[in-house]
C-alpha cells in the first residue's frame, strides 16, 4: 500500500483511489472518509535538511509524499503552492509568536489569509486544485460542450469554513459552490464575509437549524447517488482529504520556527494545543506526528460542546447526554461558535487508525469495525470503544473543556499581560487549555494554535475587553477589509427548515440560473 493511494474508512477494501479522484469526490461512498493507504515516513535527516525551508518549500516536501508526480508534476505542484500562499499577508504564511516566553507558550497565527481564518491555509490550495484538475480534464472542450466536467461543491459551515471556501473557489472555472450555514448562528462578520461575495458561481444558503443539521444535509447529499451523479458533488469541508493534507505543513513550519525562537533548544518536548470543533485541524497534527515530527502530545481544547473531551476521559463518544433528558438542544451556543459542533466528522479518521492498530488484523477489518461504530453512533447516539483503543489514543492525545466564562477571563488576562495582544475566543479556548497543561508540566514547550483574527468575533472580544483600559477599542482591532463589508450588496437564500429536498431544489434552481445544463 502507498501513501499516494487512498481508501475509505468504512470500506477499506481495494481498489484504492488516486489523489485526484479522492479530492474531486470528497466523501467516500457510504459516508466514509478517505485516508491515505499508508502514512509516509520522513527522510532520516529531515530535522536538519528541512529546518530552514520556507513554508512553501515545506509544503512541497510534505505534499510530495502524498501526491504522485505522475498525477501532479513537481513543477505544477510548486506553482499551485506558490499561487495558494501568495494571497497571505505574512511572508511566512503562518508565523509563530511568543505569547509568554517565561512559560514557553507560543501562538501559531493561522489567520493571515484572505478571510482571516486558519481554513484559508487549506482552502486556497483546494480551490486551486479543483481548477487544476478540471482544466486538465476539460482541455480542448468547448465552454458549452455538455461533456465538460463540472463540480458542484457543497459544504456546511459553523463559521470560518464558508468564507474561506468561497474565497478559495470564487470565479473558478467549471465550479459552483453552495455553502449552508445555520441562520443567525455564525458571527456577523463571518456572515458578511460569505454573503457579500456576489460572483455568479457562489451561493449561500441560510438554514433555519444548527450546524449539525447543515452538516447532516451535506452528508446526505453526497450519499444520494442519483443527485451526486447528476451534479458531480465536491467537498470543501474537512471531510475532503486535501484540507487535512494542506494543514500538515504548519506543524512542521511551527516546529522549526520554535527551534529558532527558543535559541535552538536541543530536542525540546513540544506539545500542540488545538481549539477543536470538527477535529480536522488537530488531525493534521496527528499525521505530522505519525510521519515522524517529534510532537510529545496533541491537546484537544473544546468549549462547552465537549463531546471530544468526554470521550478522552471516558472512552464513550456520545451526544450531549443531558439534552436527551432535558429536551434542550444538544448543541450549545457559545462565544466560540465555530466549535459549536456535536459530531466531529474527522474523528472518524482517527478512530479508523486506532481500530486498525489495536483491534483489526487487516485494513478491511478496520473498516468493518469503524462502520459498526458509526452505525451504533447513528442509531443510539453513542459508542463506547474498547479499553485498548482508548489507552492507545491517550498515548498521543489529551483534552480540556473550557467554559465561556473561562474564555472571557483568558482574553482579558492575556490582553492585560502581553503587550495588549487580543485573542479571538477560539484561540482563547486553546490558550486556557495550554495554561492548564503548563501548570501540570512546565518543562515542555507549548504551541497553541490561533485559528482566527479577533475581529471576526467582536461580541466576545468586546465582552471581555470593553472598558478594561483607555487603550482598547474594537475599532482598532477591526481590519479595514471588514469595515467595508456592511455596505456591500448581499447574496443569500433562506431555507425555512433543515430539509434535504428543499436544499436540493435551491441548488438546482441556482445552477439553472448560472446556465448550467444538467
Amino acid at each position: 500500500m502507498s501513501s499516494q493511494e487512498y481508501l475509505s474508512t468504512r470500506d477499506s477494501s481495494p481498489p484504492y483511489l488516486s489523489f485526484e479522484d479522492t479530492v474531486l469526490r470528497g466523501l467516500a461512498p457510504g459516508g466514509g472518509l478517505f485516508i491515505p493507504a499508508a502514512i509516509p515516513t520522513l527522510p532520516a535527516d529531515f530535522l536538519t535538511t528541512w529546518k530552514d525551508l520556507s513554508f512553501e518549500d515545506l509544503a512541497f516536501n510534505v505534499f510530495s509524499l502524498y501526491i504522485s508526480a505522475d498525477e501532479i508534476p513537481a513543477a505544477d505542484l510548486k506553482n499551485l503552492i506558490a499561487a495558494s500562499y501568495s494571497t497571505f499577508r505574512s511572508d511566512t504564511v503562518t508565523p509563530l509568536v511568543p505569547l509568554d516566553k517565561a512559560r514557553k507558550l507560543y501562538l501559531l497565527e493561522l489567520f493571515h489569509g484572505p478571510t482571516y481564518a486558519f481554513k484559508d491555509v487549506a482552502l486556497q490550495f483546494v480551490g486551486n486544485l479543483f481548477e487544476y484538475f478540471l482544466t486538465r480534464r476539460n482541455a480542448g472542450k468547448d465552454p458549452k460542450d455538455p461533456a465538460r466536467e463540472r463540480l458542484t461543491v457543497v459544504g456546511a459551515t459553523s463559521g470560518d469554513t464558508g468564507s474561506a471556501a468561497i474565497y478559495g473557489l470564487r470565479n473558478k472555472t467549471d465550479v459552483s459552490i453552495f455553502i449552508l450555514h445555520p441562520q443567525g448562528k455564525v458571527s456577523p462578520v463571518q456572515e458578511l464575509q460569505m454573503t457579500t461575495v456576489t460572483d455568479p458561481n457562489v451561493h449561500n444558503l441560510a438554514v433555519k437549524g444548527n450546524f449539525d443539521d447543515c452538516q447532516d444535509i451535506v452528508k446526505s447529499l453526497f450519499d444520494d447517488k442519483q443527485f451526486n451523479d447528476k451534479h458531480h458533488l465536491g467537498a470543501v469541508n474537512s471531510i475532503n482529504w486535501a484540507r487535512i493534507l494542506a494543514q500538515i505543513t504548519y506543524y512542521f513550519h511551527s516546529y522549526f520556527s520554535l527551534l529558532r525562537l527558543s535559541s535552538g533548544a536541543d530536542k525540546p518536548t513540544v506539545k500542540y494545543v488545538v481549539p477543536t470543533g470538527n477535529f480536522g485541524d488537530i488531525l493534521a497534527g496527528f499525521y505530522a506526528k505519525r510521519m515522524g515530527l517529534p510532537i510529545a502530545k496533541l491537546v484537544v481544547a473544546t468549549n462547552s460542546n465537549d463531546i471530544l473531551d468526554r470521550f478522552w476521559k471516558s472512552g464513550v463518544y456520545e451526544k450531549n447526554p443531558a439534552a436527551a433528558t432535558s429536551g434542550e438542544e444538544a448543541v450549545k451556543e457559545t462565544l466560540s461558535p465555530a466549535m459549536d459542533i456535536l459530531i466531529s466528522s474527522n474523528f472518524e479518521r482517527l478512530l479508523w487508525y486506532l481500530a486498525r492498530e489495536n483491534l483489526a488484523a487487516t485494513p478491511i477489518e478496520a473498516g468493518q469495525i469503524l462502520q459498526s461504530w458509526m452505525v451504533e453512533l447513528k442509531t443510539t447516539g453513542k459508542v463506547a470503544v474498547p479499553r485498548p483503543v482508548l489507552a492507545a489514543g491517550l498515548a498521543e492525545f489529551s483534552s480540556e473543556a473550557v467554559s465561556d466564562a473561562q474564555t472571557v477571563d483568558t482574553i482579558k488576562s492575556v490582553y492585560s499581560s502581553s503587550q495588549k495582544y487580543v485573542l479571538d475566543p477560539h484561540t482563547a479556548v486553546g490558550v486556557t487549555a495550554s495554561l492548564r497543561n503548563i501548570a501540570a508540566d512546565p518543562s515542555a514547550y507549548y504551541i497553541s494554535l490561533s485559528t482566527a483574527h479577533p475581529a471576526k468575533f467582536g461580541d466576545a472580544v468586546d465582552r471581555a475587553l470593553a472598558g478594561v483600559d483607555d487603550v482598547y477599542s474594537f475599532d482598532k482591532v477591526l481590519p479595514e477589509d471588514f469595515k467595508k463589508l456592511e455596505s456591500l450588496p448581499k447574496n443569500v437564500t433562506l431555507v425555512d427548515k433543515p430539509d434535504r429536498e428543499l436544499v436540493k431544489a435551491e441548488i438546482e434552481k441556482a445552477l439553472k440560473e448560472e446556465g448550467v445544463v444538467f
